[in-house]
Formats: structure tokens, C-alpha cells, sequence
């Protein structure tokens, strides 16, 4: 699906010990440029000075060769982004690169951070000057605070300060950490090159461009140092100790499905999840459709269990970019026209089965509804493979406003005459997650069920610190 609200976080790719490391960290943000289009950047080092570059737009677009050859270096992070607190604007393109009272450190962050506002604050009392609106350079403002410096764990002990969603990865001069938050809510793996390098990822499908060899996760509270000497990990919190809280969506949406999210191919989980919804929701039809490009995977799962052909509604065109990264729900609308086009002789006359991964705003998706419509299928049959969203996000999607999604103050009957659909039916959450392998309770389900997987009493606006500033102009 190309939803009108869903839009998320970011990718994360990094290498230590490899002579072209800027060139493989380039192709990994290639691999992972559908986790964000507003702005790429690279940080990269050799035992020496850390250079960067970032910019507004797609990995292509930031970087050319002649860029390339100016980030030279055996270790190397990268970051693509969407903007999940902070606008999208340059000052907050990441890696974020500082100098501060060891040297340089450069940040990649994904996730969200929800206790940012009152850190941010805190240190704005005592004086600090932030040059970016994003949460993550209040981690760099924890690294640099005279009483973490000496710390012999400095990075641990700064990372239990934050509350909410992070994998990160840190450039140092001589060396890489890569770490994952308690609940792990986001991806985070290691790789290793036929060279013995390391590589760090969001997303097991950016190894696979690179030829690295996947190594395992970044365990939840995990932080691993990569260096000369190796390995080594130190914990935020000790194996066990925190319940895993897995963020669903990572399997229903945002990870491409060629990746390995979570210990499970997404492709699978999306099929299954298919197939559990055609037991749930059958329907007499002449043709299961997919509304693509991520609903796919589920439109050929529940067409393997319904035993209904799959076929072709719409072309997609592979030059509009992905609208739920975009901004502004004009410019995703204006995409979606751009990027599907109705085959009409295809759906002309026909009962659909059309499968959507998910439904936020329902302005989109009643878009294309009426696009099909205009084509003259006999019957349109809505089918998503996720429950309804019925609560905001603070960990990293950006949907932080209930009063935004469709189904928050709505039946599924006033969702299915808004879509102007002949039927609609949600996956369960019990369906969905009878679909993937860990325990039920190890998965954040919240914008689902509202049950956060931990308190969140300050939520923060995407762009709350924007709008602070406004009020000193």
C-alpha cells in the first residue's frame, strides 16, 4: 500500500574495517532508501579526522562519485531519514558530527525518542546550544556532559538516560558502536565481510548488496563496540530483564520483504498474515489485487488460501517515490496519482478481493477505491492484513495524532461506506499475531490495542521543537 499518514523512522548502515567502506555504506542506504527519502548522509574516518556529508533527497541524489571519493576511510556510518521529531530541513540530515571534550563522534539514529522535550530542556536551562530540532542530538548532549566523560561505560550510561525507541550507530575515531534499545522496537543487525569487516544494518536485505555474511542481531539493550581488537558488548540492561516489544508494523509495513526482521523473512510473515485474513474474512470473488507495492505479500497469501486467482489492478511506476515518506499529504496524494494506474480491462466487470496492508487516514486508499471504481468491476471487496489503527505512535511511526486515523471515532461499517467499498474486513490481532514466531507478548501492538509497551507521560511533536523556538522569534 501507498498510505496517506504512515511514515517512518529510517535505515541505518555502517562498516569497520574495510578500504572502501564509504562505496559499501553507500549501497547499504541504496538497499534501505524505502525506510526514508528526506535526506541522506555518510560519516566516515581512518584513525583520523571524520569528514561527512549529507544533504536533502535520495541517496542518489546526495551522493555522486566525486562526494564519494571525499569520504574516504575504513570505517564508515550512514543514515537515511524520515522525520520522525524535527522537520525535514538540512540542519537535521544525520549522521550528526560534533566535536566535544574527546574528539569527534558522529550519531545515526533510528527510532524515537519520547523523554527528548524534557532532556532537551534541561540542558537548555543549564545553558546548551542545540543546532538541530531533532531528538537525537540530545544524545549527543548526554555524551558530552562533564560527569559521563570518564565513565568507563560512558555510552551504557548515557543510553539508560533515554526512553523510547533507538538503534543507533556511533562513528569514533577509532572506533564503531552499534546498540539497540531494551524493548529492541527497531531492527538492528551485524555482518561480516569476506574481509573479516563488520557491518551494521537496519535491515538484513542491505548485507545481502554488500555480499556480508549475516552474523545475528543486536540483541535488545545490547551495545556492541566494534574496533581493532574485536567485538565486545556491554548491556543497558541484562538479557531478559526487559520484555521485548518488537514493533509489528516493521513486519506489516516498513522492512522490505526480502529482509529478516525480527528473526523471520517479512515476505513470509506477510503471506501468512494473507492467509490468516482469507480465513477470517472469506469472500465469492473473481480476482485477489494488491494494492502495491508492500500489500503484495499478504494479496498472495490470501489467494493461496481462498484459492481465488491473483492478478493485476494497477501498474506501478517505479519513479514517484514511496508517498508515505513524504511530508505533506498533498504531495503523497499527487504520488499516489503519479505512481498507480488502473488496468482496466483487467477489473473491468470483476468481483475484487483488494488487499491493503493497512489503513491510516483512508484519504488514499478511498483514492484509489474510486480509481478502481471508474474501471467498472462488478464488486469491490476491501481486505487489510492488519488490525485497525485506532491510537497514536510515539516510537517512531508518525501518526502521534488520534484524531488523524480513520478508524480512532469510526465502526467498521462507517469505514467501509467513507472507502466506499462493498465489504471490509481487518485482520485480527489475534490473527496477526498468530503470524510470527515469537510470543505474542514480545511485539508492540499500541497503535492497535493501546497498550504501550512503556509509559509515555511526555509525548513529544514531530515538531514541538520548532514550534518552541517560535515563541523566542
Amino acid at each position: 500500500m501507498i498510505p496517506s499518514s504512515i511514515q517512518h523512522h529510517c535505515g541505518l548502515f555502517g562498516v569497520f574495517g574495510h578500504p572502501e567502506a564509504v562505496q559499501l555504506t553507500y549501497l547499504g542506504l541504496y538497499a534501505q532508501q524505502h525506510r526514508g527519502q528526506e535526506s541522506a548522509g555518510i560519516c566516515s574516518c581512518d584513525h583520523g579526522p571524520i569528514s561527512r556529508h549529507a544533504g536533502m533527497g535520495l541517496v542518489t541524489d546526495v551522493f555522486d562519485p566525486p562526494k564519494l571519493e571525499q569520504l574516504r576511510g575504513t570505517m564508515a556510518i550512514g543514515h537515511v531519514r524520515y522525520s520522525t521529531t524535527g522537520s525535514c530541513q538540512a540542519s537535521n540530515a544525520q549522521p550528526l558530527l560534533v566535536n566535544y571534550a574527546r574528539g569527534q563522534v558522529a550519531v545515526a539514529h533510528n527510532g524515537n525518542l519520547i523523554n527528548a522535550a524534557l532532556l532537551r530542556n534541561e540542558y537548555e536551562e543549564h545553558g546548551a546550544i542545540f543546532n538541530t530540532t531533532s531528538d537525537t542530538e540530545v544524545i549527543v548532549h548526554l555524551l558530552a556532559k562533564p560527569r559521563h566523560l570518564d565513565r568507563s561505560d560512558q555510552i551504557v550510561h548515557i543510553l539508560s538516560h533515554l526512553q523510547g525507541a533507538f538503534s543507533l550507530l556511533f562513528l569514533f575515531t577509532d572506533r564503531m558502536v552499534a546498540a539497540r534499545d531494551p524493548f529492541g522496537l527497531r531492527p538492528l543487525v551485524l555482518g561480516k565481510l569476506d574481509n573479516g569487516a563488520i557491518v551494521a544494518a537496519s535491515e538484513t536485505t542491505a548485507l545481502d548488496i554488500v555480499d556480508a555474511e549475516l552474523l545475528r542481531e543486536v540483541a535488545p539493550g545490547e551495545v556492541v563496540t566494534i574496533s581493532d581488537k574485536g567485538l565486545s558488548s556491554k548491556w543497558i540492561a541484562p538479557p531478559g530483564a526487559v520484555q521485548p516489544a518488537h514493533c509489528i508494523f516493521e513486519q506489516i509495513y516498513f522492512a522490505d520483504p526480502a529482509s529478516d526482521v525480527f528473526g523471520e523473512n517479512v515476505h513470509l510473515v506477510r503471506a501468512a498474515m494473507g492467509r490468516r485474513l482469507a480465513g477470517e474474512a472469506p469472500v465469492e470473488a473473481d480476482m485477489v489485487m494488491a494494492v502495491p507495492n508492500c500489500a503484495r505479500c499478504a494479496a498472495i497469501g490470501y489467494s493461496q488460501a481462498s484459492g481465488i486467482p491473483y492478478g493485476r489492478g494497477f501498474t506501478v511506476s517505479h519513479y514517484a517515490g514511496r508517498s508515505f515518506i513524504m511530508p505533506e499529504q498533498s504531495m503523497r496524494d499527487l504520488a499516489v496519482k503519479m505512481k498507480l494506474n488502473v488496468i482496466r480491462s483487467n477489473v473491468k466487470g470483476k468481483r475484487l478481493i483488494v488487499v491493503e496492508d493497512s489503513v491510516v487516514r483512508g484519504t488514499t486508499t478511498r483514492g484509489k477505491v474510486g480509481a478502481l471504481r471508474k474501471a467498472g468491476p462488478k464488486e469491490i471487496h476491501l481486505r487489510v492484513a492488519s488490525p485497525p489503527i485506532r491510537h497514536p505512535c510515539y516510537f517512531g511511526i508518525d501518526f502521534p495524532d488520534p484524531s488523524a486515523l480513520i478508524a480512532n471515532n469510526r465502526s467498521v461499517d462507517e469505514i467501509r461506506d467513507y472507502l466506499g467499498v462493498d465489504s471490509l474486513h481487518y485482520l485480527s490481532v489475534e490473527g496477526m499475531l498468530s503470524c510470527v514466531k515469537h510470543p505474542p507478548t514480545h511485539y508492540c501492538t499500541a497503535c492497535f490495542t493501546g497498550k504501550y509497551p512503556m509509559p509515555v507521560d511526555h509525548p513529544v511533536n514531530k515538531l514541538a521543537f520548532e514550534q518552541q523556538l517560535k515563541i523566542f522569534d
